[in-house]
């Protein structure tokens, strides 16, 4: 038996309307969202308690989605370092196709995303940055440009 599709990766946040809104800004459109709580979400995550809101962000393309998490109970624990560096052992950053890395990085940026180093162009093919978004989370973008 093979896996079906890979059907999402979650973020867990501490602002639930501020990671919605960098989402929505990068061009993600907000499928739902729900209150997450029960026995079944305590069996699931392996925690007692569970208490959380979630908000279900896709692609413009259907095929992908990003599942924010705020918890309310149990209290979230800190990642340590709090903005952990590009080569931190686990999950590393989710990456976006984007059309205008420029514009898109301006908008982001209101949301309070910060590069990481800077734009940087690989062969005349990509033009790539790591920034830092919602939760310390590296968004990185790619315009393909050849």
């Amino acid at each position: 038996m093979t896996i079906q599709r890979m059907d999402n990766v979650a973020i867990v946040v501490d602002d639930l309307d501020a990671a919605v809104a960098f989402f929505t800004e990068l061009g993600m459109e907000l499928e739902g969202k729900a209150q997450i709580e029960g026995l079944y979400a305590d069996h699931t995550v392996g925690l007692d308690g569970v208490r959380s809101d979630i908000a279900m962000m896709r692609t413009p393309d259907g095929h992908s989605k990003l599942e924010l998490t705020k918890y309310h109970t149990p209290a979230v624990s800190d990642a340590e370092p709090r903005n952990p560096p590009p080569n931190t052992l686990g999950l590393h950053r989710v990456m976006f196709a984007v059309d205008d890395i420029d514009d898109t990085i301006a908008r982001l940026r209101a949301h309070g995303a910060e590069l990481l180093g800077e734009v940087a162009q690989y062969e005349n093919i990509f033009r790539l940055c790591y920034l830092r978004g919602p939760a310390g989370i590296i968004v990185a973008l790619a315009e393909q440009i050849g």
